[in-house]
């Protein structure tokens, strides 16, 4: 079983232990591995769990030798990636912590413990491989985030290709920047966005602002 680390991107955590988040992301800049999980790559194993009525287990830092945390209890693929809802066992001592964890927001982070079931070679990118189906078979609260540093990755990868970032990507690292989703929407909106319509893609005094921003 491989794993692949995600940052939590906490929606919301509730008194009662529920989470809002995503277990992964699709496209962007490869991880460590060289990899990229493409739309659909959770598709088959999401079948199969419905068919069998199972959830990939909710654990922490992947120790399969411990009881459960809690449970996902509902989990779907959207535009952005893996959307995931679970409710963690606040009977449990070590559900308690990491309840208290998340709600101080010292932990934040995700990864999926999978297995590669379809993976072909980017064609535009050397030594990536695209990942285009996985068996999901857990996700754990991990105390390291990675997404933080794939979005920064992934914004300056595409600055150095001499294009702007997504909309989305660009909005997503303001948050994770520190900026609130108003803040962050209006300065993706309204800047970005206009000059995603109207640059071309070439190194642009737009690009080059940006690229000294994010150093």
């Amino acid at each position: 079983m491989l794993r692949k680390d995600f940052g939590l991107s906490v929606k919301a955590v509730s008194e009662e232990g529920v989470v809002e988040g995503y277990g992964s992301t699709f496209g962007g800049a490869p991880d460590s591995y060289g990899d990229v999980v493409v739309p659909g790559a959770f598709a088959d194993t999401l079948v199969r769990h419905k068919r069998e009525g199972t959830m990939p287990l909710m654990l922490w830092g992947h120790q399969a030798g411990e009881l459960p945390i809690g449970n996902w209890v509902d989990i779907a693929e959207d535009g952005k990636g893996l959307w995931m809802k679970g409710e963690l066992d606040l009977e449990d001592p070590v559900g308690q912590r990491v309840h208290k964890a998340l709600k101080r927001k010292s932990v934040r982070g995700l990864s999926i413990g999978y297995e590669t079931k379809a993976s072909r070679p980017d064609p535009k990118r050397q030594g990536v491989t695209l990942l285009e189906a996985v068996d999901l078979w857990e996700v754990s609260i991990v105390n390291f985030p990675a997404n933080r540093r794939s979005l920064v990755t992934g914004v300056k990868a595409a600055l150095e290709g001499g294009t702007l970032p997504s909309l989305p990507d660009f909005e997503e690292f303001l948050r994770e920047a520190g900026f609130s989703k108003t803040q962050a929407a209006a300065i993706a909106g309204k800047g970005l966005s206009h000059l995603l319509r109207s640059e071309s893609g070439s190194e642009t005094d737009a690009v080059r602002f940006l690229k000294r921003a994010l150093g």
